[in-house]
């Protein structure tokens, strides 16, 4: 187990660090983006660098999203055969411009998947992050 939990309590709230180790320990999560009335939510890969989440993505909605509106909110989750996680974190996202950001992103590990082109680079720095882990098991009957 990942985590110590009280005893009969499934839901542990995570601290801070709990939260960044977590995020350190995968390479996907969803971001979601607001512009408007209209919501998004996009899969994709990520690197994490000093509590900054960087990305990289080719011309579209999500970087459309981003440039009108640049609060997101990212999330990230595990799912093992007993205990599961979930990180939320809401911050800001900021198109690289300067081959220095970008040498800096390069750095995080991030790579996309896909063998497409992927030339912008994004950063999400991080206003708040929460997150929980969950011991699984059988849901208790009521009395």
């Amino acid at each position: 187990m990942m985590f110590d939990h009280e005893t009969d309590q499934p839901v542990l709230v995570l601290t801070e660090d709990q939260a960044w180790s977590l995020l350190e320990r995968t390479g996907h999560g969803r971001l979601a983006t607001a512009v408007g009335s209209t919501v998004d939510i996009f899969p994709l890969n990520f690197g994490l660098l000093d509590r900054t989440i960087y990305l990289r993505t080719a011309p579209g909605e999500k970087l459309a999203a981003l440039t009108v509106h640049d609060a997101v909110a990212f999330e990230a989750d595990g799912i093992l055969s007993d205990e599961a996680w979930s990180v939320v974190v809401h911050g800001n996202a900021h198109q690289l411009q300067t081959s220095a950001e970008i040498e800096e992103a390069r750095s995080s590990g991030v790579s996309p998947w896909t063998p497409t082109q992927k030339h912008a680079w994004v950063k999400i720095e991080a206003t708040s992050i929460s997150g929980r882990h969950f011991l699984l098991g059988e849901q208790p009957e009521a009395d």
